[in-house]
């Protein structure tokens, strides 16, 4: 059944209107549900009801909540993905497969060997789509909230900000070649429920000498096995093992 999302409290019985454009198209025009057809809504306090389509318009839709649904899709902590800012293509596949694997957050940072630039003119419109493709992702993967996305403009402003974090960890590769193997796995151990975690990643040239100096001081290097991944990919591997770890091992 398809998850939808309204930022509103919400109790057993109650009406609620939906009037998101993109929602009440694919309600209508996708799903093509009909009144009386159930659909799933999370409101605020990641709480979740099956609800029924009372009325259906081109402005909105008016829902009533049946059931309250008992679900826990959540990684036990908040892990914020930040990247350097790679080709569009990519970075969006990145946003939705890091969604659907647990992402509490995304950073996305210019670093000094960025491919791409974005200028102040190109910012807002970026964040928009990026946003829209995250809350599709979280839809599609019955997430309890939609992840947020920021930009920073460089890793100064940052790190400026990093006390916010329990943990740091910055995803380097020259870790990986030189051997190390036990940092990552031996951190993710430590992890307690609800920690917050940032983890760092490079663009595609990876991390300056500058950058790494920078980040040495407010975080701890992790290695990602033998192969080298795309700083598409890399993110992927991590949410993985933290879900691996904390949600099958337990």
């Amino acid at each position: 059944m398809q998850r939808y999302f309204l930022n509103q409290n919400a109790d057993i019985n109650q009406r609620f209107f939906i009037t998101q454009s993109d929602d009440i198209h694919h309600i209508t025009k996708v799903m093509r549900h009909q009144n009386g057809d159930d659909i799933i809504v999370t409101f605020n306090n990641q709480i979740v009801y099956q609800c029924e389509i009372i009325t259906i318009d081109d402005n909105a839709i008016e829902i009533n909540t049946k059931q309250k649904l008992e679900v826990n899709t959540e990684l036990p902590q908040t892990i914020t993905i930040c990247s350097g800012l790679i080709k569009a293509d990519k970075y969006e596949w990145l946003l939705q497969k890091a969604t659907e694997l647990g992402a509490h957050q995304f950073i996305a940072t210019t670093m000094d060997r960025s491919v791409v630039k974005l200028n102040a003119s190109k910012i807002e419109k970026k964040l928009d789509r990026w946003q829209k493709i995250i809350k599709e992702a979280a839809e599609q993967s019955y997430r309890l909230l939609i992840p947020n996305l920021e930009y920073v403009s460089n890793l100064k402003t940052l790190c400026d900000n990093i006390d916010q974090y329990d943990y740091v960890l910055v995803a380097y590769e020259d870790a990986a070649k030189n051997g190390e193997t036990n940092n990552f796995k031996t951190l993710l151990q430590r992890f307690e429920p609800n920690a917050r975690v940032l983890v760092i990643f490079g663009p595609e040239g990876g991390f300056s000498e500058n950058e790494i100096a920078l980040l040495d001081k407010v975080g701890e290097q992790i290695g990602l096995g033998p192969r080298i991944l795309r700083a598409e990919t890399a993110p992927l591997y991590v949410l993985s093992a933290i879900s691996y770890q904390k949600e099958l091992l337990g």
